[in-house]
């Protein structure tokens, strides 16, 4: 291992390396080694960030001296770690969402600055982050580095990436919850005292079943009613089309993860899942806020999204749940496993509201509202669902 450095003299005897990406702070002691000389501004500077890495990229903006890569065989990546990377072969993506969310296009050289971050993607990719710095993939637009190790058979594959070393400063290796804005708070909710803004939480059978959309119109319903919305989401991997998308339909203040210091939370423990949820609710009840409406990523059955919805935590939190449906058997399935966690679920939406067969079959079985997505957005709509 080599530690990229800026003193100049003896190094000190142990180099102590922080990952703060959540309650739980994981510190290793790794041996100090010959110094190496500090990563050029101008070529810092050149680098194409992610939106995953924003916050770490403000810093670089303000001021981009001080920073050196840490690399060799024995350095060990962790989620939210920040890496430094060069794209050796292009795939399925093409283009990196930049910290403002602008679309850049990549060129097989181009470096760029993205982050570690397992990712679940039924629809593109199933990826983990490896025990050392060898080649990996650009796994999703947002930025994020991670070893590919399944795909939909629909999809290209990963663009290939080489790391060439994690970034780091004078106090270690650069993570995205050391750079955060907010930390997480406590890990779990108890029953709410008093009044506050009634929290929907949406749901869905997969990734693409209509969630964010779902989530927008209702945002928009709710403000055309004359309501404060607050919107959020709580889990997934680091994008910024959602929280923008949620801004544009109203929203008065928007929070997801990457805000915690997150790229992805994928293979997070449960806790920090639980944590995640309640800091997004807590933080997006403000005063004037009537209504906090919050995604969950994925499906009812992805690992993570199965042991939150189960768990006291959530139904402390959420008071409604519209779930999202790609389907008629997945809008049936879904709600016995929302029934039987004890979820009071308003309405079922989502993809399905776009077949009139589908949205049919649902309501011949179901004995909950049926409701096209676009009609969420209607002021009397939205106020009878909820």
């Amino acid at each position: 291992m080599s530690v990229a450095t800026d003193q100049i003299g003896p190094p000190a005897a142990t180099a102590v390396r922080v990952h703060v990406a959540g309650p739980a702070i994981d510190t290793t002691t790794e041996p100090e080694t010959r110094p190496r000389p500090e990563l050029s501004p101008a070529r810092l500077c050149r680098a194409k960030k992610a939106y995953t890495t924003r916050s770490v990229a403000a810093r670089i903006d303000a001021d981009p001296t001080g920073y050196t890569l840490l690399d060799g065989p024995d350095v060990t990546p962790n989620p939210g770690d920040v890496v430094l990377a060069r794209i050796e072969r292009l795939g399925m993506h093409t283009r990196l969402e930049s910290p403002v969310s602008r679309r850049q296009l990549l060129y097989v050289g181009d470096e760029i600055l993205v982050a570690y971050g397992h990712r679940y993607a039924p629809d593109q990719f199933e990826a983990e982050v490896p025990g050392d710095l060898r080649p990996v993939n650009l796994v999703a637009a947002g930025g994020l580095a991670a070893l590919a190790t399944s795909k939909h058979a629909k999809v290209s594959d990963a663009t290939a990436i080489q790391p060439l070393g994690l970034l780091a400063d004078d106090h270690g290796v650069v993570t995205l919850g050391r750079f955060a804005e907010r930390r997480l708070g406590g890990q779990a909710l108890g029953p709410r005292m008093g009044p506050g803004p009634m929290v929907v939480a949406v749901l869905g059978t997969s990734m693409n079943s209509g969630k964010s959309t779902t989530v927008s119109s209702l945002i928009r319903g709710l403000v055309l009613s004359g309501l404060t919305v607050s919107a959020g989401k709580v889990t997934g991997t680091g994008a910024g089309g959602d929280p923008h998308g949620f801004a544009d339909a109203g929203a008065s203040q928007v929070l997801d993860f990457t805000d915690f210091g997150f790229a992805s939370t994928f293979r997070l423990a449960p806790a920090q899942v639980r944590a995640l949820l309640a800091s997004v609710v807590t933080e997006l009840s403000t005063p004037n806020a009537d209504v906090v409406v919050v995604e969950v990523a994925d499906g009812l059955y992805q690992d993570e999204t199965a042991q939150l919805l189960t768990h006291p935590t959530f139904r402390s939190v959420v008071d409604r749940v519209v779930f999202a449906a790609d389907g008629a058997a997945g809008a049936v399935g879904g709600m016995d496993v929302l029934t039987r966690a004890g979820l009071q679920v308003a309405a079922v939406s989502g993809v399905l509201t776009s077949a009139p067969l589908a949205m049919r079959e649902a309501r011949s079985m179901l004995d909950v509202p049926v409701v096209e997505t676009s009609d969420l957005a209607e002021p009397d709509v939205v106020r009878t669902v909820l």
